[in-house]
């Protein structure tokens, strides 16, 4: 009889860290066309060895690249068949994502159908937030999302604040209202202090960003700050963009050289390193913008803009200053 495939949640946290660990390792020869010998000497590892993780990988996904069996029931109630709640990860590994609720009901109805005991919502829930939060990203986002946010081999660490600044821009989404009254949506454009994850400097314009924009957000970030709730200030050893056409202009360039400021470009097509700031955008809609009227993400129906944009900066500097740097980073725990 083959033994069902055990379910993530069944493995301890050391072997849930060891698997993702050789997920990491073996990623290149899964995904990038890289060899398994090529993996093999850059990690200083068998080519057997890598070889056999790929295949346990293949056969049984992340949990089978971690060391020993466990109880299928450790870790998750014993009333649950293992089989559901291997179930139950696939469905939420899936694209595009489902809810927890559209998950719980398929389940329920498989459960009628199988015999099984019908599981709770909560115990659904639990297994779902038992997921690597990599793993869903991969799965969720594609390759290049989880290279951009848990490739640690390419991520830029500062050591210490202005050290480093990443810089980046997004359309919001929210209707306000334009010079003549007319309904638009804003861009905003920030730059972070990678070891604090502050916000030194960020610009509000309805107009997409250039190479001006970002030199006077540039400037703004430099100078100290008239208001006394923002103390961020000074020039950082290395200016971190990607290869948009506003970054890597001869001005920006120029700037760099003005004021000895070194400018790093993330590699094009693979922007690793800037999940930082676009973390901070997702901060952005999550907290901030899904409470302001206007309000109106992809797919959604036409909000009505009430609000100008110097109101609007208003309210933003407001949230920026006085409630999401006082956060604790959860990276960071500063």
């Amino acid at each position: 009889m083959v033994e069902p495939p055990v379910p993530l949640t069944a493995l301890s946290e050391d072997q849930r860290a060891q698997a993702h660990t050789r997920f990491t390792i073996i990623r290149p020869a899964l995904e990038d066309g890289i060899t398994q010998a090529q993996v093999a000497r850059t990690h200083d590892i068998s080519k057997s060895t890598i070889g056999r993780w790929v295949k346990r990988y293949r056969e049984n996904g992340l949990a089978g690249l971690a060391d020993a069996h466990v109880r299928s029931d450790k870790g998750t109630s014993r009333r649950l068949p293992a089989e559901a709640v291997t179930l139950i990860e696939g469905l939420a590994l899936q694209t595009p994502p489902r809810t927890t609720a559209a998950i719980h009901r398929q389940v329920c109805t498989l459960a009628q159908a199988r015999g099984w005991n019908v599981p709770s919502y909560d115990s659904v829930y639990r297994i779902i937030k038992k997921l690597d939060p990599a793993l869903l990203t991969l799965a969720h986002q594609g390759a290049a999302a989880y290279r951009e946010e848990y490739d640690l081999l390419y991520r830029r660490e500062a050591t210490h604040a202005n050290a480093m600044w990443q810089a980046d821009h997004t359309p919001l989404d929210v209707w306000l209202l334009d010079e003549a009254g007319k309904p638009a949506k804003p861009y905003l454009t920030a730059i972070e202090d990678d070891y604090s994850r502050m916000i030194v400097g960020y610009r509000l314009s309805f107009q997409a960003a250039t190479a001006l924009t970002t030199a006077l957000t540039l400037r703004q970030a430099i100078w100290r700050k008239e208001d006394p709730r923002w103390s961020a200030c000074g020039i950082p050893s290395i200016f971190y963009t990607d290869h948009g056409s506003d970054f890597t202009s001869k001005h920006m360039e120029q700037v760099g050289a003005d004021i000895g400021m070194e400018l790093v470009f993330s590699e094009i097509g693979v922007p690793r390193g800037r999940g930082k700031v676009e973390r901070f955008f997702r901060s952005v809609d999550q907290l901030f913008l899904q409470d302001m009227p206007g309000y109106a993400p992809k797919g959604y129906a036409e909000a009505e803009a009430t609000l100008t944009l110097p109101g609007f900066e208003q309210r933003f500097r407001t949230w920026l200053l006085e409630d999401y740097h006082h956060r604790v980073h959860s990276e960071t725990a500063r």
